[in-house]
C-alpha cells in the first residue's frame, strides 16, 4: 500500500537536507523507535507497536538507496521482523524536499507492505496512523533539532524523555551522518536489503514506549481492534482461573 504525507519546517532546504538525512541524529524524535546498531551504511534498531495489551516488536534494518542532494530526494529503505514471528514490514520511503518561503516543505510517499496483527487495520487506519506520527515526529524536530542554537546529540534520549517527544534528546552532525551513505547512495550501486561487512557500532538510547495504535488511530483502529482485544481478555481469564 501507498501513504502520502507532507510536512513544512522552518529552516531553509539545505539544513532541512542535513538533519533529515542524519537518521542516527533523528532517531530520538521517532515514535516508538530504538537505533541500537549502525554498521557501515545500515541502521538496525527496533519499532514497538501496540493495540490495548497487545504488543509487537519489530526488528530490522533501514539504509538508503538513493541520496540525490542536488534534487533533494532520498529513497530509504527499511525492512523488520515481527520478534515473535508473527509477521514483518517492509517499506520503502521516498521524500522530495523543495523550498517554501523561508522554509521546507517536505513530502513523503510510502511503499508499505506489512503481514500479521498490524495488516488487520488496513490502508486507512495506517494512513491515520502514519499521519499523526509524523506530526508527532515533526513537533519533536521543530523543538529540539530544528531550534536556532540548539545542541542536538545523536542517539541521546534521556531517562526523563526516553521516547524523544520534545522535550529533550535531537540530532546533529548531519555531515557525519551523509559521508557514511552519500557515495553508495549517489551513485546509485546500493541495492535494497544489501548486507554490509562493516563491524557494527553500538548506539546507546533509552527504551521507549510502544506506539500505541488505539491511541494514534482513534475510533478507526478501536473497532478493528476491538475483537481481538475482547479474544485477549478472556483468554487472559482463562489463564489465570487455570492456574488458579
Amino acid at each position: 500500500m501507498e501513504l502520502t504525507n507532507e510536512f513544512t519546517v522552518g529552516v531553509p532546504v539545505e539544513r532541512a537536507w542535513q538533519v533529515l538525512t542524519d537518521v542516527e541524529g533523528i532517531a530520538p524524535c521517532m515514535p516508538g523507535a530504538e537505533l541500537q546498531e549502525v554498521a557501515g551504511d545500515e541502521y538496525r534498531g527496533i519499532v514497538k507497536v501496540k493495540v490495548g495489551p497487545i504488543t509487537a516488536q519489530y526488528k530490522g534494518a533501514a539504509r538508503f538507496v538513493e541520496l540525490d542532494e542536488r534534487g533533494r530526494r532520498a529513497v530509504l529503505r527499511a525492512e523488520g521482523r515481527d520478534t515473535r514471528g508473527q509477521g514483518n514490514a517492509n517499506a520503502t520511503i521516498t521524500a522530495t524536499l523543495v523550498p517554501d518561503g523561508d522554509g521546507t516543505r517536505v513530502s513523503v510517499l510510502t511503499d508499505l507492505a506489512v503481514t500479521g496483527r498490524v495488516a488487520q487495520f488496513g490502508r486507512g487506519v495506517l494512513a491515520d496512523v502514519s499521519a499523526k506520527l509524523l506530526g508527532q515526529f515533526v513537533s519533536c524536530l521543530e523543538s529540539t533539532v530544528l531550534v536556532e542554537g540548539g545542541n542536538p546529540g545523536h542517539g541521546n534520549g534521556s531517562a526523563d524523555n526516553p521516547a524523544g517527544d520534545g522535550a529533550s534528546g535531537g540530532a546533529s552532525g548531519g555531515a557525519s551522518a551523509l559521508a557514511s551513505v552519500a557515495e553508495p547512495a549517489r551513485a546509485g550501486s546500493a541495492e535494497p536489503g544489501r548486507t554490509t561487512s562493516a563491524e557494527p557500532r553500538p548506539v546507546f538510547s533509552s527504551p521507549k514506549e510502544p506506539v500505541d495504535l488505539l491511541d494514534a488511530g482513534g475510533a478507526a483502529v478501536a473497532k478493528r481492534a476491538l475483537p481481538a482485544l475482547a479474544a485477549a481478555v478472556v483468554l487472559l481469564w482463562l489463564i489465570r482461573r487455570l492456574r488458579g
